[in-house]
């Protein structure tokens, strides 16, 4: 029998800007479970954190300072993200700017990360690394990946990135033989230099 792959929490933020160092926030929030290659369970809210969202990024996005005035306080939609992903371990498409948010995000309700990101973003340059670039939209259209939705709104994003380690992780199995394909794996994959991918490939094969 195929062995079974681990849910894993796929996780896209849509933010006021760059960085919560600099005070930006998060303005909306999508957790995809993703399972044995299919998606299981979704959890997307807007959040009210008070901020204004400059134009720029309403045209993005399509998210108005009128739609986040009318969404849930952040505290409330994050102590729900919070609780739907539990200790699922997390993924996200450069997964260096979704982990700053989630982290800033958690730390204004006292609470600490629990798991480690894998950066889809980061495998995808290692497994694909002759595609145009490593851009989700990019990834999607050359992979013809399933149609998710608008880009740059969080489930489309969140759901588009859960595709995409799917497709990766049957290329693990399937092209490189690797029996098992976890979370553990995924994040060490993505610290490995590109040159020496071919032989780690090889020697997890073996």
């Amino acid at each position: 029998m195929e062995p079974r792959l681990e849910r894993l929490a796929v996780i896209d933020f849509e933010t006021s800007g760059l960085s919560p160092a600099s005070g930006c926030r998060a303005t909306e929030i999508a957790i995809v479970l993703l399972e044995d290659g299919a998606i299981v369970d979704r959890y997307q809210s807007l959040m009210n954190a008070g901020v204004v969202v400059p134009p720029f990024i309403e045209q993005l996005t399509g998210i108005s300072n009128a739609m986040l005035r009318a969404a849930p306080p952040a505290r409330h939609v994050m102590a729900e993200a919070a609780a739907f992903v539990g200790a699922t371990p997390l993924v996200a498409h450069n997964a260096s700017f979704d982990q700053k948010f989630w982290d800033a995000e958690l730390a204004r309700l006292g609470l600490a990360r629990r798991q480690e990101f894998a950066c889809s973003m980061r495998l995808a340059r290692r497994l694909l690394p002759d595609v145009p670039n490593h851009k989700l939209g990019t990834l999607a259209r050359q992979l013809a990946l399933p149609a998710t939705g608008r880009a740059h709104r969080a489930l489309a994003d969140a759901e588009m990135a859960a595709w995409l380690v799917a497709h990766l992780e049957r290329m693990l199995r399937e092209r490189h033989g690797i029996a098992r394909v976890d979370h553990a794996l995924l994040c060490r994959l993505g610290n490995v230099a590109k040159a020496r991918m071919p032989d780690f490939l090889n020697r997890l094969a073996t």
